[in-house]
């Protein structure tokens, strides 16, 4: 088994667009692609990794980018720059989504029929507007994510299944904007599973918040070993 990456620079609104693919080269066959999705810094190596990662368990990923090529962020005041910039206008993220989606089905190794989108923070955030959007594939995993609504309308019924993983603790998904995606999401008739995790906040997968002082998010590693484990649950079901 030998993990392989290529970087893939590809067009949509806004691009080019500049992300990375993972797969294993010991099997020649078409298999389930995965979308992985990048925080509020946007395409970086950690995200390459949790490609790599999901490679090695049998599926191809690509991480996507969203913000587009060159323009990347790092942590400190300005880093929200991109992101906001996608909040402010929904469909044009939307849109990226379904450039970056297109992508991966394009993949020689990747089961067109067969694909999901994992995300992270802000890429959480993007896979519940794939389910809103009514994007062409089959489910979609919320770490840590981001629950407002985006101000265009949803598909109903919501075709994509959903598994939001939550840290209990996360200042930006209190318990009633919680509870408000999962009136939501039954709401629009959705699959939806929601993981909560006790003494978790924002970014609990984020191993580079392990020092983090900046109450509600931090790296928790118990969450992050849990739900990991909820999304290999996840997708074998959702490939079955």
């Amino acid at each position: 088994m030998t993990v392989q990456r290529r970087t893939i620079v590809y067009d949509g609104p806004g691009g080019p667009f500049e992300g990375v693919f993972a797969w294993d080269d010991a099997d020649s066959a078409p298999r389930p692609g995965i979308l992985v999705i990048p925080n509020v810094l946007g395409q970086k190596e950690a995200d390459n990794r949790k490609a790599e990662d999901l490679a090695a368990l049998g599926y191809a990923a690509l991480a996507c980018d969203v913000f587009g090529q060159g323009r990347r962020a790092q942590p400190g005041p300005d880093m929200a720059r991109y992101m906001n910039e996608l909040n402010a206008d929904r469909a044009l993220l939307r849109d990226r989504l379904a450039a970056s989606l297109a992508t991966l089905k394009g993949q020689g190794e990747v089961d067109a029929g067969k694909t999901a989108a994992v995300g992270f923070c802000f890429g959480g955030k993007c896979v519940l507007d794939m389910a809103r959007a009514g994007l062409d594939t089959l489910g979609g995993v919320s770490f840590h994510g981001v629950y407002d609504r985006p101000d265009y309308a949803s598909v109903d019924p919501i075709a994509m299944k959903l598994l939001v993983c939550h840290g209990w603790d996360d200042p930006l998904g209190p318990p009633e904007v919680t509870v408000a995606l999962a009136q939501e999401l039954t709401a629009a008739r959705a699959d939806w599973q929601l993981h909560a995790y006790g003494h978790a906040g924002h970014a609990f997968t984020d191993e580079s918040r392990r020092d983090s002082t900046m109450p509600g998010v931090a790296y928790e590693p118990r969450a992050d070993r849990r739900s990991w484990q909820a999304m290999r649950d996840f997708l074998k079901e959702l490939f079955a």
